[in-house]
């Protein structure tokens, strides 16, 4: 049996050789099937982590929209007031700056010391009330030479006329030539012109005299006194006291030049407008008067026209220099609808209110308002009086919502409750 043999030749087991075989290691062997496995087991892996991602992911959405539908479909707690109708003013607000009525700086009108002073700081005077007092003696002295200066004049005016009559009858009498005559007209008539003078002296004596009594020029109240007694002052030049009316007060305030035409069409329609008086927060009435009338030109620089009204201010709530705000009222609604602002919401729909329903639920109620002004506001249209109308907590309601309804809670001070006027006395 003839035995094999391998060939050891050195072409043997090389490529391209007949004879050759691929020699395959066994590591290399092992290496073939687990790098395909490897790699399936990675893929399996990152398909499930993504798997699991997205199902966490779906779910936490899912959880999140149950949790809004819950949320959602949970009454909402809200505050609401019902739609009032009842008597408003329809108005326009400015600011305004209180003024006496009259105003008087007291001077003296001659010079000297001042003697009295016949007032106490902030009493009530009335027009020709002696106030203060100068040093009288220098100018009864100056009259009294005046009389004095008078009755010299006087005397001599008496001689004069005595010798004129005397040479009159010489002249007659054909004694005296008529020049001389003439002379004793002049002498006499020169004395008339001095005592004409003189009783003008004494006319200017006695007014200096009646000048060192300071009076009142108006009646009102009266500020600090700005010199004290002792002091020389001068005429015409010294500030002594200042005297301001209070009743009537007067306040200044401006409106902007395009809502002057509709005041000014009332004005001249003879329709008396009704100006109000409130304080620095715009809460409280302080006075009630009427618009007197308005300046004659517009301030070109802010574009505003200047306005006085006039208030009785029998209770003195209003002091000069004082800041008000002017409530200058066009027209009384009788039957007005008024609402809390806190009420007004604004949209894409535009301006609405929230209306609670009878199942306690909530609609849009669009509104068109007339008048906003701190916490009223005042619509032309809207939902009926009586109406349910939230004011607080409207921010989480949508169309159709259910709600826990609770009644307002009262405002502050300045308002009487959801949806009324500032405090005060409406005209």
């Amino acid at each position: 049996m003839p035995s094999s043999s391998v060939s050891n030749s050195p072409g043997a087991g090389l490529p391209g050789s007949e004879n050759s075989q691929m020699v395959v290691p066994p590591g290399q062997k092992k290496m073939g099937w687990v790098r395909p496995l490897l790699y399936l087991f990675l893929v399996a892996l990152g398909g499930y982590v993504a798997w699991r991602v997205y199902t966490n992911r779906q779910l936490a959405a899912q959880q999140t929209a149950n949790q809004a539908n819950a949320l959602m479909s949970r009454p909402v707690p809200v505050q609401a007031a019902p739609m009032e109708q009842r008597p408003m003013p329809i108005y326009l607000t400015a600011l305004g700056t209180v003024t006496p009525y009259y105003s008087v700086t007291v001077k003296a009108r001659v010079n000297g010391q001042l003697d009295k002073v016949n007032f106490v700081e902030g009493q009530q005077v009335k027009a020709g009330q002696t106030i203060m007092a100068i040093d009288p003696k220098p100018y009864q002295a100056a009259l009294d030479q005046a009389k004095g200066t008078l009755a010299h004049d006087q005397a001599l005016l008496k001689n004069a006329q005595a010798e004129y009559n005397r040479y009159k009858a010489l002249y007659e009498a054909g004694v005296v030539s008529k020049e001389q005559v003439d002379q004793q007209q002049s002498n006499f008539g020169q004395y008339e012109g001095a005592i004409a003078s003189d009783k003008a002296a004494i006319e200017t004596a006695q007014l200096s005299l009646d000048w060192c009594s300071i009076q009142s020029p108006i009646s009102g109240k009266i500020g600090l006194r700005l010199v004290d007694p002792g002091n020389i002052v001068t005429a015409n030049t010294t500030n002594l006291v200042i005297v301001n009316q209070f009743q009537p007060i007067a306040v200044y305030f401006t409106l902007p030049e395009n809502q002057l035409p509709q005041v000014l069409g009332k004005l001249h329609g003879g329709q008396r407008l009704v100006a109000q008086a409130f304080d620095r927060g715009d809460t409280t009435l302080l006075a009630t008067g009427e618009l007197m009338t308005a300046d004659n030109q517009i301030d070109t620089t802010t574009g505003t026209a200047k306005l006085k009204a006039v208030f009785s201010n029998t209770d003195e709530k209003l002091f000069p220099n004082q800041f008000v705000n002017i409530h200058l009222v066009l027209e009384q609604r009788p039957a007005a609808l008024v609402v809390s602002s806190a009420a007004i919401q604004t949209g894409l729909q535009g301006t609405f209110v929230w209306a609670v329903q009878a199942d306690n639920t909530v609609k849009m109620e669009p509104v068109k308002i007339a008048l906003a002004e701190g916490q009223v506001t005042i619509l032309d249209s809207g939902p009926e009086a009586g109406t349910k109308i939230v004011v607080d907590g409207a921010d989480r309601l949508r169309q159709n919502a259910q709600v826990i309804v609770s009644a307002a809670r009262q405002q502050r001070s300045g308002s009487g409750g959801p949806g009324a006027p500032p405090k005060g006395n409406q005209p």
